[in-house]
């Protein structure tokens, strides 16, 4: 966990932001049942978990920017002996002023009887609307109630404001001690890659694959993936959000592995593929350096200044042009360009924003324009070339073939750090990888 002085400076950034109008409510999401009555294991909600570093499940912060006390206060589930037996000990009430921040904390029950209070006498309410719908009641109950009072001095905001417009500006923008986190995220997450590259031999199954660089996630101290781990071997490699993970591993398959460690609460996110015989078919080798090639150059334009849009428009071109010269395609780069014909191949966008989310929180656009990149963001860099096994028109030696390469970048004063380079991505040094 970070040092509790974090947290409090970004409490006191998101309230300076929020003006002495604003009040902030940031929630909890609820614990979801799997089947039974077990539940998924519980992950903190990224904005509140931002703000207070508390880790427990019915927990809400508000946050009052024209309050004289009780600025920062907490609702949270009280101490309770018998439960704390079950499920673990809880900060409690005093836990939650004492080691999270709060000037006041109350019982999570008691929320829907003081929220009213709370929000009342400010311009803005920031809420997220729409994440759940038992505090979207929660919430508008207390507006309700606000409206009967309103002739006795005491009325509801006028504004429901989404988080987008501040807080999640706030955390685009890594920190230092943000940036340390991702670089333990990222070096954990590389070297489950080399595993699963050392490991993913013909016979061997995806899941098994999955499971090794599972371990090395929880061994090296992660919480565990990030997103759900994607190993295509084969034909699977053509499907983007592949998770079964279920197939064997045959002789010339190519595997894909999109796999990203979460440590700290930040992710990491990598795609790497490599030959499961060890050596790269002429084919495979021929698709794989086109899209190595794209990637580089996108990696070379990520500096300040530069947009995601430019580096997308970068790969549409190299691969496009990649496309035309194996025969994917046939006529000019530039025709292919504009009837957009190249998004059978290749149909995702290049970047998006890295953090405590897999895709991570952040406004794309700037007044209707791709908005440049700053110091302190964190992108991946994934082009990809997809052929589907069926694709009948295309030359045979490329069907069923997947390639998807995947860097964490972050944007410095000068230019960008690739923080997962450490990984192989070289023909040679991906082959000697595999052993």
């Amino acid at each position: 966990m970070l040092d509790p002085s974090v947290f409090a400076a970004r409490r006191e950034a998101y309230l300076r932001a929020l003006g002495p109008g604003g009040v902030a409510v940031v929630a909890s999401l609820p614990e979801r049942v799997r089947n039974g009555d077990s539940h998924y294991r519980f992950r903190q909600h990224s904005d509140l978990h931002y703000l207070t570093g508390f880790t427990e499940p019915e927990a809400v912060l508000v946050l009052r920017g024209n309050a004289d006390a009780e600025r920062v206060v907490m609702f949270v589930r009280p101490r309770d002996p018998e439960m704390e037996v079950w499920d673990g000990r809880r900060a409690g009430i005093e836990g939650a002023r004492d080691r999270y921040g709060a000037d006041a904390a109350y019982p999570i029950a008691e929320l829907s009887t003081r929220l009213w209070d709370l929000i009342a006498n400010h311009e803005e309410l920031h809420y997220s609307l729409g994440l759940d719908d038992a505090m979207d009641k929660v919430i508008t109950a207390a507006l309700a109630r606000l409206r009967r009072t309103e002739k006795r001095g005491r009325r509801p905001p006028r504004a429901v404001v989404d988080p987008r417009v501040a807080l999640h500006e706030q955390r685009l923008i890594k920190s230092p001690e943000e940036l340390a986190v991702l670089r333990k995220a990222a070096a954990i997450t590389v070297d489950a890659h080399l595993a699963a590259m050392a490991a993913g031999r013909p016979g061997t199954f995806e899941y098994e694959l999955e499971a090794v660089i599972d371990y090395t996630f929880r061994h090296r101290g992660g919480a565990g993936p990030g997103y759900g781990t994607i190993v295509g071997a084969g034909e699977n490699a053509t499907v983007l959000h592949y998770v079964d993970n279920a197939c064997a591993i045959a002789e010339g398959d190519l595997v894909l592995v999109d796999a990203g460690c979460e440590y700290g609460h930040y992710t990491a996110d990598v795609t790497r593929t490599f030959p499961a015989s060890g050596r790269f078919t002429g084919p495979q080798r021929a698709i794989y350096e086109a899209v190595l090639d794209a990637q580089r150059g996108a990696i070379e334009l990520a500096a300040p200044g530069a947009t995601l849009d430019r580096l997308h428009e970068h790969c549409i071109r190299r691969l496009t042009q990649a496309m035309v010269d194996l025969g994917l395609l046939a006529g000019s780069v530039d025709d292919r360009i504009a009837d957009a014909s190249y998004k059978r191949f290749y149909m995702h966008g290049t970047s998006h924003w890295l953090g405590m989310d897999v895709h991570d929180v952040g406004a794309y656009t700037r007044s209707g324009a791709a908005r440049p990149l700053e110091a302190g963001m964190v992108i991946t860099i994934e082009p990809g070339l997809y052929v589907a096994v069926d694709a009948a028109d295309v030359p045979a030696e490329y069907r069923g073939i997947g390639v998807r390469i995947e860097d964490d970048v972050v944007i410095t004063a000068d230019g960008h750090e690739v923080l997962t380079a450490r990984a192989p991505t070289s023909i040679d040094d991906v082959e000697a990888a595999c052993g």
